[in-house]
């Protein structure tokens, strides 16, 4: 198991944690709003083992049915967290309504607040470190169940004011209340884990930046080329794949034109990780004096 398989699984486990903390906290109270916030982190649990199956997945070697890897299906799980977040927060909207409709008391437990307050702290830190180790490796699971962690931080943070604030003014609509407001917020956390993920299943180019470092390693290591055109990039998971024309003089050895295009790819994997790059030769009739010029 290496080591994005290892923190995907560690997810679970905490998890697993900060739901019985949860739940705890809501038994010692009876709020509807941490009982909503209970709810959310079963989300957690389910989202967390979508990520570990995802990110296992996305390990396997290319092979012969995909040559190209199995890395895109780190955004199918990020879809379906995405998906699994609506559900919760329409759950949470529906037990927020009976609760406005109907306002019940609940009991005013400093225990129970302060159990929620440590489950919150705990997915805070592990919600930092998923995101952190996510990005730095690329992986849209690893991001988007951190992303998810972090809602629920900001959740709670929410929670922990309102039933206070409840309890101090004895408005015993605030806690329903509280709960919708977190629902909205969980809603706008999964509709932007979707929109990102749908990007990446979509073929979308890297970055402006990383497209423009691309192009200057092409200009600066293509000495014996004339030009490079039709520059394509996209990203699929950790991999980045790119691939355009390079033009060489008509009398070029196949050999000279092999090794400026070692020279390129090297250079090319050294400046952005875990690059698949494909390169098409063509002689100088081809040239369409437009992209990337050499230096």
């Amino acid at each position: 198991m290496d080591r994005l398989q290892k923190l995907a699984a560690g997810s679970i486990v905490v998890g697993i944690v900060v739901l019985g903390l949860k739940y705890v906290a809501y038994l010692l109270t009876g709020s509807i709003a941490l009982y909503s916030d209970a709810l959310e982190s079963i989300i957690n649990v389910v989202t967390a083992i979508v990520a570990l199956v995802a990110v296992r997945t996305s390990a396997i070697p290319a092979d012969a049915n995909h040559p190209y890897g199995h890395h895109k299906v780190e955004y199918f799980s990020a879809v379906v967290v995405g998906v699994l977040i609506v559900v919760a927060a329409l759950t949470i909207l529906r037990e927020a309504y009976f609760g406005i409709m109907a306002p019940k008391p609940f009991a005013v437990s400093v225990e129970g607040l302060l159990v929620n307050g440590l489950a919150s702290v705990i997915n805070a830190g592990w919600c930092w470190v998923l995101i952190r180790q996510g990005r730095r490796s690329r992986s849209p699971a690893l991001v988007a169940d951190g992303k998810h962690l972090l809602t629920d931080v900001v959740s709670s943070i929410g929670v922990l004011f309102g039933v206070g604030l409840a309890a101090a003014t004895g408005w015993a609509i605030l806690d329903p209340a509280l709960a919708a407001l977190v629902a909205l917020n969980i809603l706008w956390s999964g509709w932007g884990v979707m929109r990102e993920s749908v990007g990446g299943l979509m073929d979308e180019a890297v970055p402006e930046n990383t497209l423009g470092r691309i192009r200057e390693v092409i200009s600066a290591n293509a000495e014996g080329a004339l030009e490079a055109h039709d520059l394509r990039t996209r990203q699929a998971g950790k991999m980045t794949f790119v691939d355009f024309h390079l033009v060489v003089p008509g009398e070029m050895p196949v050999s000279s034109a092999h090794n400026i295009c070692d020279r390129i790819e090297r250079a090319l994997k050294d400046e952005v990780d875990d690059a698949l790059i494909t390169i098409h030769v063509e002689p100088e009739m081809k040239a369409k004096h437009a992209g990337i010029v050499v230096l």
